[in-house]
């Protein structure tokens, strides 16, 4: 075959919360916006002139600079709009790092965090977020935006400048930097705190953010720059709640305080130490190497390749250097092309001795350590009795009376890799609050970020899902301009439309840069929220994902692969000169059409990777373990779009295809696998072995029938009696309330009667007590 290698080679990308921190910040601003950092800095020198001397805000000492920030936060509270905005703007030129005293991006870094700590410590956040209330209650910027045939730049100035001060101090904060004065560590944790807690407006910052991101959605808002909405409401889900390594840490002090044994590895690390597996060939590669075959078929009576199907792997080596040899070598994929070999009488030749050097960097076995679950155990034990004994004991799992030596064995080292999650508790432990409201006590609810924050969204959870998903396929590369969907590029499309082809080429780089950040926040938001929802309660999660369900999430995310991929990781949606903070630093050089067209000489883009593991992540953790949803990926023949995935060599996003094939293996019949059997060798070595879980040949299919419906029904029973015994304090169930049976204190209760009753209390007095006979004898007895 061509050589593969060449065409996909392995990419060099380290998975992680973001982006290296000036990326991130770049990408706030679009290209259309640069022209306005000139004015942030023209605004901020007016004030700082007549106020302070002639001299530069880096001569300053600590003192002056406080007292001009306080100068500006106080200039703020104006009512004249006008010049409320340019104060705002000068304050976004210190956020922005005073980069016309700086000769380099390193000391404008320097100064965005030291003028950032010094706004945050004066208290500009919470009057950015009064602000920023008042902007998105503007009713007459929102009338006027709706009945507008086009939206530009300027019709969401405000709101963009406010935005990109919160976000420029939310993203600066939350970077470790290890020269930190200790006084900074402090403000960092007093505003993470802040941040995640109903300080500003009464609600978590997130969930201000979740309303403006419906507004925009419904229609009464177009003008919205969304954009920022979705990348601060990232940023501070991410600052407040933590990102994957604080998660694992969460993960790990849960499991202890539950009494769990500890977790069999640490996932991070296995996934980073994982090397990308060779894509399948394509058809035509297929072709072109059985013509080479039939081309060397009568050279050689002993043919290599069919050895190579026997050896193909040996799952329990590791992926050890050969792999790449073999793919490299005409016969790639004869498994995949050919039935399976040996039918003919060959000679097996001795195989061929590697030398040992290559074989010494890689850990032998398999990466992760298999698991098996209670149920599974079981369900072993129930068919091991029902065919050896004929009797079943239902889910006691110690006896093993009458059982043969071998099953002995296999319950001991199925019970050896017994896996209890965390989620397991959770659902037991709720099962007996629901059982017993009264003697099961009170439940005691660790009021952590994850905690207010679900609170805070829960009312308007599954509206606010539904607007996540608009806008990421209103951003899906996919997507067709259709008349009804949103537009998002309202903080993206300057006044004057393009009149060269220059402008136009750079706004269509600017366009696509746009969408593609969009999906990136969206990507990480759903992601973030799900894994910290399953962690602080198992039916936090379930209500979440089974929206996200009921919105279409799985076809949606399943079309946004149905692309080129490989072209989406390559893309070249980037102007670097134009990004800030280098854009700030150096003298612009002149743009070309050439120049354009080039781009950068990146071998993927970052971002694009990033979004694509995140929904990859995304659909697996809402298929997992649910047979209905498990069933959607097969209906909506996901097979081939994720096949085609794994051409990206890279391990961890293979990783994540693999499990989403593995899951559905069994249901897409003998032939796939048979024309799939590197795909299928690729799962073995790759993906967690689940002990007894028949994944590859699916034996079992008839034991369950698909009801979409029934299984979703159940789970969202169980969700809403969570949510009302936990969250509903208003319908709490009267029979459960404590009665109260003193005689004194009941008649001394003070009781409100309405005042029609007061009129006519004579009238009920007769009806009710003097004219009905009572024959106190029987209520004595």
């Amino acid at each position: 075959s061509k050589d593969i290698n060449s065409e996909f080679p392995d990419l060099e990308f380290e998975y992680s919360d973001t982006d290296k921190w000036a990326a991130e910040l770049s990408e706030l601003y679009s290209y259309t916006e640069g022209p306005e950092f000139a004015l942030n800095r023209k605004c901020f020198e007016e004030e700082f002139r007549v106020h302070v001397s002639d001299k530069k805000w880096t001569e300053l000492d600590e003192a002056q600079h406080r007292a001009h920030a306080m100068r500006l936060l106080d200039s703020l509270e104006v009512t004249a709009r006008e010049k409320r905005l340019k104060v705002a703007r000068a304050i976004l030129y210190m956020a922005q790092g005073t980069f016309a005293e700086c000769s380099s991006e390193v000391e404008v870094q320097h100064w965005m965090r030291y003028n950032i700590f010094l706004l945050l410590d004066v208290g500009t956040f919470s009057a950015l977020v009064e602000l920023l209330n008042m902007e998105i209650d503007n009713s007459a910027a929102c009338s006027s935006a709706v009945r507008k045939p086009a939206i530009s730049l300027a019709d969401s100035t405000d709101l963009r400048v406010l935005l990109n001060i919160m976000y420029m101090m939310v993203e600066t904060i939350q970077q470790d930097d290890p020269a930190d004065k200790p006084e900074w560590i402090t403000i960092k944790e007093t505003f993470r705190t802040e941040l995640g807690s109903p300080l500003f407006n009464n609600e978590p910052i997130s969930v201000m953010l979740f309303g403006m991101v419906t507004k925009f959605c419904s229609g009464h808002a177009p003008h919205f720059p969304m954009k920022k909405v979705l990348l601060l409401l990232w940023k501070s889900i991410l600052f407040t709640l933590g990102g994957f390594e604080r998660l694992q840490s969460i993960k790990v002090r849960k499991r202890e305080e539950l009494g769990l044994p500890p977790l069999p590895e640490d996932s991070i690390r296995v996934i980073r130490s994982m090397r990308a597996a060779s894509p399948p060939a394509s058809a035509s590669d297929l072709i072109e190497q059985q013509q080479k075959r039939a081309r060397r078929e009568h050279k050689a009576l002993i043919k290599q390749d069919n050895l190579d199907a026997f050896n193909e792997k040996d799952p329990y080596k590791a992926d050890d250097s050969r792999e790449d040899e073999d793919d490299n070598d005409d016969n790639d994929n004869s498994i995949e092309a050919e039935t399976f070999p040996l039918e003919r009488d060959e000679v097996m030749p001795p195989p061929i001795p590697h030398p040992p050097s290559e074989r010494v960097s890689f850990p032998k076995g398999l990466p992760w350590a298999p698991k098996v679950r209670e149920k599974d155990i079981e369900n072993f034990l129930e068919s091991s009795r029902s065919k050896f004994i004929g009797y079943t004991l239902g889910s006691d799992t110690d006896t093993v009376v009458g059982l043969p030596r071998p099953i002995h064995e296999s319950i001991k080292t199925l019970k050896q890799h017994k896996y209890v999650s965390i989620a397991e508790l959770q659902i037991i432990k709720e099962e007996e609050f629901q059982k017993t409201p009264l003697s099961g006590g009170e439940e005691e609810v660790e009021t952590c970020a994850t905690e207010l924050l679900y609170q805070g969204i829960l009312p308007s959870l599954p509206q606010y899902m539904i607007a996540l998903l608009k806008i990421l396929l209103a951003a899906a590369p996919t997507s067709k301009a259709k008349t009804d969907s949103i537009n998002i590029l309202a903080d993206v499309l300057p006044e004057e439309m393009p009149t060269t082809v220059l402008q136009s080429m750079k706004l269509g780089v600017d366009v696509n840069r746009h969408k593609e950040i969009i999906v990136k926040a969206i990507s990480a938001i759903l992601l973030l929220l799900l894994k910290h929802f399953k962690l602080n309660h198992i039916y936090q999660f379930e209500y979440m994902a089974q929206h996200l369900v009921f919105a279409n999430c799985i076809p949606l995310i399943l079309k946004f692969f149905n692309q080129n991929i490989m072209s989406y990781i390559t893309a070249k949606n980037s102007i670097s000169v134009l990004d800030f903070p280098y854009c700030v630093v150096h003298e612009l050089p002149e743009l070309t059409a050439e120049s354009l067209e080039a781009g950068d000489n990146n071998q993927f883009c970052w971002r694009n990777l990033f979004s694509c593991i995140n929904l990859l992540r995304i659909l697996n953790k809402l298929t997992k373990w649910k047979h209905s949803r498990t069933m959607m990926l097969v209906v909506f023949k996901s097979a081939p779009i994720l096949k085609r995935a794994l051409k990206v060599k890279q391990a961890m996003m293979q990783l994540y295809v693999l499990k989403l094939l593995k899951v559905q293996t069994k249901y897409l019949g003998r032939q796939w696998r048979k024309s799939n059997m590197k795909t299928m060798s690729a799962i073995y070595q790759k993906v967690r072995h689940r002990l007894n879980d028949d994944w590859a040949y699916g034996n079992d299919l008839d034991a369950r029938p698909w009801d979409f419906q029934a299984e979703e029904c159940a789970l969202r029973a169980n969700i809403e009696r969570f949510n009302s015994r936990r969250y509903d304090k208003s319908h709490s169930n009267p029979d459960f309330l404590p009665v109260d049976n003193c005689l004194q204190s009941v008649l001394g209760q003070r009781v409100d009667l309405p005042e029609d009753f007061q009129m006519n209390y004579d009238l009920w007095l007769e009806r009710e007590v003097f004219s009905k006979p009572i024959s106190w004898e029987e209520l004595l007895q």
